[in-house]
């Protein structure tokens, strides 16, 4: 992802993310960016401004009472300065100090002096995230402009698991590319769908299955950072929407088949990773099922083939299929290329360990007359390297 002389403004603020910010620095000035951090008083307590001097080149800013640098006030110079600003990590105090217009320090003052886009990464304990408090000050900030990266799921300094995490360097960096309009995929309009679907047998219980969505997410989030325009047609998933991404949200085959059309219409690239239920119940029950035997019979049908229903709608659409497989993965891949009308498949094994549930997976990509193995990695690394395939056979050399 290019930045390419693309001037960004790096604010780090205290929590114990901020050694994360050294290595997103780095990723910066890797894609070409000029980089300035300013740090919190917080902030100086987790990490050295040497570090970040030693990385940009530059001298690190942190106060507004710098003589020689307000002589000609400097911080208004500053605030003029960048192309974007990026705070990272942002603590629940800097949110709630943005959400007021506070000017309490250089960050702030900056913050509010600018007429440049403001993009903030939250990383905090997940209690404190999810606190009312917190998320009214989110809520107010973004009606402000301020656009809010994340946080990711996972395990925290703390010691606990939630959201609150920030988000990964590499995943930051991409979003300020795609802002910027710089990848490969810049004002594409993609169409994916993700997560599992859920058929209703009575008004307690589905027919569903163990996607995630991590990996169709992931796909929506680097689509987003190649410069795509990303509608994610979404199952149900407790993965928040990657930023810059329009989710429209669905429950059954039929609800995610009908946005899925809607979503086409404008579509160039359309990406199906959903695990879309391939049968419902005949007849959805009015009431609660009861216990009453020892045994049930339950009358499924097919649902409609998302995949081919869109083909059939729009021939001349770049589709890319998942494939999911217990078994003999080439070729129920290959099969489904064909079947499908589809321009490229990616399969991967599933099963005890494999795909479901995990951070991890190993594609194996087929196209009409190629095929090309991803090695097992992150599905973020994934990602990119999928969609890095998909901008080639959307325009090949």
């Amino acid at each position: 992802m290019s930045l390419a002389s693309r001037r960004i403004l790096l604010g780090v603020t205290g929590g114990i993310a901020a050694y994360k910010a050294a290595e997103l620095a780095r990723r910066l000035i890797e894609a070409g960016a000029e980089v300035q951090v300013v740090m919190t008083k917080g902030a100086r307590k987790f990490i050295a401004p040497l570090t970040f001097q030693a990385l940009t080149h530059k001298p690190v800013r942190s106060t507004l009472w710098d003589a020689r640098a307000e002589m000609a006030m400097g911080h208004i110079e500053l605030a003029r300065w960048p192309d974007a600003i990026v705070v990272a990590p942002a603590t629940a105090n800097f949110i709630e100090q943005l959400a007021r217009g506070s000017a309490s320090d250089l960050l702030t003052t900056l913050a509010l002096a600018t007429d440049k886009p403001v993009f903030v990464a939250p990383a905090m304990n997940r209690l404190m995230w999810a606190n009312a408090a917190t998320q009214a000050n989110v809520a107010r900030a973004k009606k402000r402009g301020v656009r809010i990266l994340g946080p990711a799921d996972g395990d925290q300094a703390c010691g606990e698991i939630g959201s609150g995490r920030l988000l990964e360097p590499t995943q930051i960096r991409d979003t300020l590319a795609a802002h910027f309009g710089d990848g490969p995929l810049a004002g594409v309009n993609v169409a994916v769908t993700a997560g599992p679907t859920r058929e209703p047998i009575d008004p307690v219980r589905v027919l569903t299955n163990r996607s995630s969505g991590k990996m169709g997410y992931a796909v929506a989030a680097a689509l987003c950072a190649a410069g795509a325009k990303v509608t994610l047609i979404s199952g149900p998933t407790a993965l928040p929407a990657p930023a810059g991404v329009l989710r429209v949200n669905v429950e059954t085959a039929d609800e995610m088949l009908k946005a899925s059309l809607v979503a086409a219409k404008k579509a160039r690239i359309f990406i199906g990773t959903a695990a879309v239920a391939d049968y419902r119940a005949a007849q959805n029950a009015r009431q609660k099922i009861k216990k009453n035997s020892d045994t049930l019979a339950l009358r499924l049908t097919k649902t409609t083939d998302i995949l081919c229903a869109v083909r059939a709608k729009h021939p001349k659409l770049l589709m890319v299929g998942f494939a999911a497989e217990t078994e003999k993965l080439a070729q129920h891949a290959r099969e489904k290329l064909v079947k499908k009308k589809l321009d490229l498949v990616a399969a991967n094994l599933v099963g005890k360990g494999k795909a479901f549930d995990r951070d991890d997976n190993q594609l194996h990509l087929f196209w009409n007359g190629g095929t090309r193995k991803l090695r097992k990695a992150p599905k973020t690394d994934l990602a990119r390297e999928l969609v890095r395939v998909i901008a080639q056979r959307l325009t090949p050399a």
